[in-house]
């Protein structure tokens, strides 16, 4: 029994490092994106719809959004809020992501396909954001830790 125990506990031990090291990767991935932002405006202002008012100020509020969230899903008091704002933020640029798809003509150095394959991307980045909305203690995730003696 101590073995089977043993081995469940390992297996926590590693998903919960797996867990940490993705957190942190997706915080150092939008820390880089939202840096790139202000060193590259010019791609990000390329990609706007032209329906959006103030392209300009939108790309920079998306990237100083992108920086401060990546940033804060490291603070462990901040994680799920952080998490939760990368959701929304993820959905507000959507449209950036349609527009491109939907147009292609605009944007010839980059396939079609590609175009069209990030449309879903976007649900996956979702996806990975809204495991950090959840609490990583066992008894978030529907397990009851029996009580000690």
């Amino acid at each position: 029994m101590e073995g089977i125990q043993g081995l469940v506990s390992g297996q926590g031990r590693l998903m919960r490092r797996l867990r940490q090291g993705l957190k942190y990767l997706m915080a150092a991935l939008y820390v880089l994106a939202g840096v790139n932002h202000f060193l590259n405006p010019a791609l990000y202002l390329k990609i706007m719809p032209p329906y959006l008012p103030w392209p300009r100020f939108l790309v920079e509020v998306s990237g100083v959004c992108e920086i401060a969230l990546g940033l804060l899903l490291l603070v462990p008091r901040c994680t799920r809020w952080a998490a939760w704002g990368l959701i929304a933020l993820l959905i507000a640029v959507f449209p950036a992501n349609l527009h491109m798809a939907v147009h292609p003509e605009l944007y010839p150095e980059i396939p079609a396909a590609a175009l069209w394959a990030r449309l879903p991307l976007q649900a996956v980045l979702i996806a990975w954001a809204y495991v950090y909305t959840r609490s990583d203690t066992p008894s978030s995730h529907g397990v009851v830790m029996p009580e000690s003696a």
